[in-house]
Order: structure tokens, then sequence, then C-alpha cells
């Protein structure tokens, strides 16, 4: 199963390990320590052209990949749950 997060990406479901709220979880010191560190390892990956809303963490290959999306997390999970109807 897959899971379109905007744009032209496509990630297995599977790999999925967590969706965050951006606006809810950038409060936080740890999160935006965390995104930060990502970044410098070349962990994030972009697919909005427009303002983020959301960013979800993936495993591949042994290490965590951060996908920041437009979509809301609500979206992306109406999207998650209708893929197993």
């Amino acid at each position: 199963m897959y899971l379109h997060l905007g744009q032209d990406t496509v990630i297995e479901a599977e790999k999925i390990t967590a969706m965050f709220d951006i606006d809810a979880c950038t409060v936080s010191k740890k999160t935006r320590d965390f995104l930060a560190a990502a970044q410098k390892n070349g962990e994030i990956v972009n697919v909005s052209y427009e303002l983020p809303r959301s960013f979800v963490v993936c495993r591949e290959n042994e290490k965590n990949i951060i996908y920041i999306s437009q979509l809301s997390t609500k979206t992306l999970m109406k999207r998650l749950f209708s893929i197993d109807n």
C-alpha cells in the first residue's frame, strides 16, 4: 500500500513511523532540534512548494527519512485509512 504525500511523492505506508502537525510540534525545542539534526544529516525531503503543514517520519534502509508535506495530518490520515477499505 502507498500513501501520496503531495506533488509527485508516494511512499510505502508500511514504512511510516509517525505523522506530525508542523504547527503543533515545532513549538517544542526537542522537535526543532530533531528536524535540525535531520536536515544536517540529509534526511529531510521537502515535497511541498507551499507552506508546510505536516511532516512524516519513515524508516528506510536503516535510517529515518522525514518528508515535509503541504497536506495536513488529517488529510494524510484520511488517505491512509482509505487505503485499507
